[in-house]
């Protein structure tokens, strides 16, 4: 089996968590070099990797195909572009970067030079977006017609992380980090929007960066999307509604697969290795063929987010379909660019 040789730009919760369980456990993968700056955390975990001290020290010696960029978003376009110049390949975490012009910077230069650049846009892989995908495919609520998807927290005390709440670092807040989410999974489903309207603001003051957004995605045939975050909501709502002619289905954001990471569960290689759910999460509503009502109690099917790391692998080695490739995410970039904009100014911008 071809090996594909990684290097990580930190060891922090993203890497402990969200790549180093997938890409130690893919039998393609190994994890030659991880950048931590002052400590040696990787070591007990991940021996075999060379610890570094700065990504450039990583670029300039370690030996690798791959760097995975899971620094702050403020230093997003500095890594990636420096591991593009020195000829390796790129898996950004998300938000890809900061702005717009920034995110086709990178995708111009990974073309230029014949490399990729992907976005760890994981949240494809949760079992609660997997399973409206999939109702939504089967065509039973007809044509959709209003759709709310979002992603709520309790979290009224400040974090003390300056990346994600100080208003003057550009690219924090709610905004960037969890809208890069709904965002991606509103394009996913439906596609490019003509135009959006938007509301963003820091509910817990002025000195932290947003922690509230709502943003209306407008579509052909009086399709409208609303996505919606905050971190004031103790009682959680469904995270997806999903109303069209014939039915609506409501779907709960069930997916687990972070909070057992962080507990150190070890995600096997081709198997289902999430814990099965006890409960329904979901509930279909329409009209059957005959006209006549459906309601259903529905539990979705198990996420996986080694299928992000399998289809890198799979692209890298046969050539198949890069997941969420920079030229795709940059899209989503100009949604979270123009919804900044649409607040500030107070109208509907056209995109």
């Amino acid at each position: 089996m071809q090996l594909v040789k990684v290097g990580l730009c930190a060891f922090g919760m993203s890497g402990k968590v969200f790549h180093t369980p997938f890409l130690k456990e893919h039998p393609g993968f190994f994890i030659s070099a991880i950048v931590e700056r002052s400590k040696e955390e990787s070591k007990e975990k991940y021996p075999e990797a060379q610890i570094y001290r700065s990504v450039e020290e990583m670029l300039e010696n370690a030996d690798i195909e791959l760097v995975v960029v899971n620094t702050p978003v403020q230093t997003h376009f500095e890594y990636a572009k420096m591991a593009l110049e020195a000829g390796k390949n790129v898996v950004v975490e998300k938000p890809f970067t900061v702005n717009v012009a920034e995110a086709e910077e990178l995708a111009k230069l990974a073309e230029e030079k014949k490399l990729f650049v992907s976005v760890y846009q994981n949240r494809r892989f949760d079992r609660d977006y997997l399973q409206v995908q999939k109702i939504i495919n089967e065509g039973k609520l007809g044509n959709i017609k209003e759709v709310e998807i979002r992603f709520d927290r309790f979290r009224t005390e400040p974090s003390g992380k300056a990346h994600k709440e100080n208003p003057e670092a550009v690219g924090s807040g709610s905004l960037h980090d969890l809208g890069s989410h709904l965002v991606d999974q509103a394009v996913q489903y439906f596609g490019f929007p003509e135009k959006l309207f938007a509301d963003v603001f820091s509910m817990k003051g002025k000195e932290f960066a947003n922690d509230y957004f709502e943003i209306i995605l407008f579509y052909p045939n009086d399709l409208r999307v609303r996505l919606k975050s905050s971190v004031f909501t103790k009682e959680a709502h469904f995270a997806y509604a999903v109303h069209g002619e014939k039915g609506s289905f409501l779907q709960e954001r069930t997916d687990n697969q972070e909070n057992e990471l962080v507990t150190g569960a070890v995600p096997e290689y081709g198997e289902e290795w999430t814990k099965p759910l006890t409960e329904t999460d979901g509930i279909l509503n329409y009209l059957n063929e005959n006209k006549e009502t459906e309601r259903i109690l529905t539990s979705s099917e198990p996420g996986n987010y080694m299928n992000y790391y399998q289809q890198i692998y799979e692209f890298i080695v046969f050539g198949y379909a890069l997941p969420s490739p920079a030229e795709e995410i940059i899209k989503n970039m100009k949604i979270i660019d123009a919804a900044a904009e649409s607040s500030k100014q107070e109208k509907v911008i056209y995109l």
